[in-house]
This record gives C-alpha cells, sequence and structure tokens, in this order.
C-alpha cells in the first residue's frame, strides 16, 4: 500500500526526486553527443582545451539547471509553509562547507571569480537536507531506475559504439583482454563508482519483481568487473560488508549466540580464516623480492610508485596551499590556462578532495572540510539503521573516494554531485523526527528481498 500524506504535513514527493536522475542525463548526453574515442585516451589527456559541446546539449542543460533551480524552490517553500522540522547540524555543516570552500575563495581567493554554476550546488544541497522519509523513499527508487537506465545504455553501445563507452584495447589491468568499459560517463572509475552505488541501492531497494531484481543484480556486477576500477571494487566489497552487518547483524547474533545453528558461520569463517593463511604463505615463498622488483619495473608498477602521475599533482597543490594560506589560489585553479601553465594537462581538480580544498579554498576551505566531514561521519553512524544502512555505505564510499578524487565538490553539477547529495538526503530523511516511524514504504527498512517497487 502507498504511504497517504498525513496531518504533519508530510507527502509522497515533490518535485526533489526528479533532480537525480537529471545530474546522470547531462554527463551522459554530453558523452553520447562528444564523439569521443577512448582509444585515443592518451591523445585527450593531452589536450589542454575542452572539447566543444553540442549545441543540443548546452540547450538541455539549460533546462536541466532551470529544474534543478525549480524542483530546490519548490522543496524550500514546501519545508518552510509546512514548518517542518530540520536536521540542524546537516544544514548548517552543509552550509558552512560551500561558505568556506566557495562563496569565500570565490570573493576573496588570490584569482577572485563568480559564476552563475556556483549556485546549483547549495541550492540543491539545502533542498536535499529537507528531505522526509516519504521524499527519500522515492529519491531511492528514481536514482536506482536512472542509474539502470544509464549502466544498461553504455553496455548496449559497446556493440555500436564501442570506442564511445570503451577503451576496447585496454592492457593494464587484471583482467587483460577486456575492454575497460566507460560507458557513457566521462572516466571508467567513474562508471565503476556508479555501479558499485546502484548495487547498494538495489540491496536497498529491491525490485518487486524477482527476475527484474536478478536481472538488475546482473547487469550491475558485469558493469562493475568491466570498469576495472579496483577503487571501485574495493569500495563495494567494503560497503557491502557495512550493509550486512547493519541489515543481518542481530540476526547473525542471534545464530552466533545459538549452538545449534553456529555450525555453518563457524565453518565459513574457518574456511575463510584458512584462504587468508594459504594466501599469506604463498606469497612469503619463493622469490618473493625478485617477484616485487620485477612488478615495479613493469608499466604498473611505475604507476604506482607515481601513484598514476598523481604525485606531481598533489604537489602542484600543496604549492599553492603554501603560497596562498588562507583563501587559496580560488575557484579557477585547474581550468586551462592553469593546466597549460604547470605543464599538466590532465589535472582537472587535485585527486585528493583534502588536496583540492587546500590549493582552491586555503585553509579556510580545510577547516570547513574537516568539520563537514566530521558531521558527516557522525550522521552516517548514529544514523545506520535508521536508514537500513544505506547512510554507512555512502559514506564509506565518498571517504574512500575522497582519496584520490573531489566527490564532495560543489562547484557545478554532475555525477559526483549526484553521490555526496544521495548521502546529505538519506541522511535527512534518517534525522526527521519519528524517521523510522513515520509512514514510508517499507522497502528501505525491510530486510527480506522482494518487497520494493
Amino acid at each position: 500500500m502507498e504511504p497517504q500524506a498525513t496531518d504533519t504535513g508530510l507527502r509522497l514527493a515533490g518535485l526533489l526526486p526528479w533532480i537525480f536522475p537529471v545530474l546522470l542525463a547531462v554527463p551522459a548526453l554530453d558523452v553520447l553527443f562528444s564523439g569521443r574515442d577512448l582509444a585515443d585516451s592518451l591523445v585527450a589527456l593531452e589536450a589542454v582545451e575542452s572539447v566543444s559541446r553540442s549545441a543540443l546539449v548546452d540547450w538541455l542543460q539549460r533546462g536541466a539547471s532551470l529544474l534543478l533551480l525549480v524542483a530546490s524552490l519548490e522543496q524550500i517553500v514546501h519545508h518552510a509553509l509546512r514548518r517542518l522540522p530540520v536536521c540542524l547540524p546537516l544544514v548548517s555543516a552543509f552550509g558552512l562547507y560551500w561558505v568556506g570552500s566557495v562563496a569565500l575563495p570565490a570573493a576573496f581567493g588570490a584569482n577572485p571569480t563568480f559564476s552563475h554554476e556556483l549556485l546549483y550546488a547549495p541550492a540543491t544541497g539545502l533542498a536535499c537536507c529537507l528531505a522526509t522519509p516519504q521524499e527519500q523513499d522515492r529519491i531511492v527508487q528514481l536514482a536506482r531506475d536512472a542509474l539502470a537506465l544509464l549502466l544498461l545504455a553504455g553496455l548496449a553501445l559497446l556493440a555500436w559504439q564501442p570506442t564511445l563507452v570503451a577503451d576496447v584495447g585496454y592492457s593494464a589491468g587484471l583482467l587483460p583482454g577486456l575492454p575497460r568499459l566507460a560507458g557513457l560517463t566521462p572516466h571508467a572509475v567513474t562508471q565503476g563508482l556508479l555501479a558499485q552505488v546502484f548495487l547498494l541501492l538495489l540491496w536497498v531497494r529491491p525490485y518487486r519483481r524477482p527476475l527484474a531484481d536478478y536481472a538488475a543484480w546482473a547487469l550491475g556486477l558485469t558493469v562493475l568487473v568491466m570498469a576495472q576500477s579496483k577503487t571501485a571494487w574495493l569500495a563495494f566489497a567494503l560497503c557491502a560488508l557495512a550493509l550486512l552487518v547493519v541489515r543481518q547483524g542481530p540476526a547473525l547474533r542471534q545464530r552466533l549466540n545459538d549452538p545449534s545453528r553456529a555450525g555453518p558461520l563457524v565453518a565459513a569463517c574457518a574456511a575463510l580464516c584458512l584462504a587468508i593463511a594459504v594466501g599469506a604463505a604463498a606469497l612469503l615463498s619463493g622469490a618473493l623480492d625478485q617477484r616485487a622488483a620485477d612488478f615495479m619495473a613493469s608499466e604498473q608498477g611505475a604507476q604506482l610508485l607515481s601513484l598514476t602521475g598523481r604525485d606531481r599533482i598533489w604537489a602542484a597543490a600543496i604549492e599553492e596551499w603554501r603560497q596562498n594560506p588562507v583563501f587559496g589560489y580560488g575557484l579557477s585553479l585547474w581550468d586551462a590556462a592553469y593546466r597549460h601553465a604547470i605543464g599538466l594537462p590532465h589535472a582537472t581538480h587535485a585527486h585528493n578532495q583534502w588536496l583540492d580544498d587546500a590549493a582552491r579554498a586555503g585553509s579556510v576551505g580545510v577547516t570547513a572540510l574537516v568539520i563537514y566531514a566530521a558531521v558527516l561521519l557522525t550522521l552516517c553512524v548514529r544514523h545506520a539503521r535508521a536508514s537500513g544502512g544505506l547512510a554507512l555505505a555512502l559514506g564509506l564510499t565518498l571517504a574512500l573516494r575522497a582519496v584520490g578524487e573531489v566527490p564532495l565538490s560543489l562547484l557545478g553539477y554532475g555525477t559526483e554531485l549526484f553521490v555526496h547529495l544521495l548521502l546529505v538526503a538519506t541522511l535527512a530523511a534518517a534525522a526527521f523526527p519519528g524517521g523510522k516511524d513515520a509512514p514510508r514504504t517499507p522497502a528501505i527498512n525491510a530486510v527480506p528481498r522482494g518487497t520494493g517497487a
């Protein structure tokens, strides 16, 4: 039965959930009409100037920008008129982070700048901070379905335009001979991230029909493997473990406390420990030093030693922070002119959230980031069970990604903002007074599969 609006002012959902498909659609259409060739990805990395965009995509982005602002305004006005409660720590921390990492460096950085694109992230972010349990349920459903379409389209295009969506000659991964799938996303790493998030959403919000659910899992796992992103693989393993502990923890404890039912679980743990011991013995036996030397002499070893070239980017970011310690270089850092000046054409950001904020926004930005991250971490742990484990899994996803990317960036909008706002909305709904007891569809909190829509 669908939840009904109550006399507390709660509603099923307004326009807010639709911003999540929009955040995926614009970058996907940009890639679709870009005519890129991932076989020449090395050439693309050396190009400093951005590729010209299709006029159709420009108009679609204008429409998407208008929808984001209208949906955000509608959400904020409805929340204010109904005088619904607010998760003050979340709203305050998000606002502080935007002021510290965007507003202040835009005005007082070494290179002041302003653009209307800076307004979309705070508007949509504030709206997501006001999400109710009913709205969050619709957000998860739409985000899941939009991701399914995006992953399916990228996989289908392999037969039509393979070089548009995959590096068919990729040989540096752990699965030689398998094309590295980027799909309709800017990079295969991004594709891996979205496949991982899709599987997490599918876990907490399964499809009602078992056949559709199995097909969706097959799709997500296939894309996750073909993206060949080791970071995404590790993140999914850790996030799946976190979901399992949160959602099945009480049942597992009961089984362990019941000697008659604990046998299979203990046997599985023993087998896992044995496998780890055998693997460690295999690594320690033989010419381990020679194997390590051979690996470091290989192309993959050279990339590891230089952290795939990120050491130079990090050095540049640290130098900018040293020269502009308070408000940073400004928001124009890593634009085409700057990348050309430092000789790093592929450095579109610092490839580390902390260093990126330090370089762009100085110590002010770093302080805001630390406070914001601390609040997010606290809320993820506090509301792990109320969100069915989704808050903890998404928080862990962003934390791991922040090591090598900038998932919390509030400059413009796109796939990175998609996951960021999904976490914010999840935390807001979980923290809503009576959130666990408020009327909502049962899929997110229910443990048994097959109850989703």
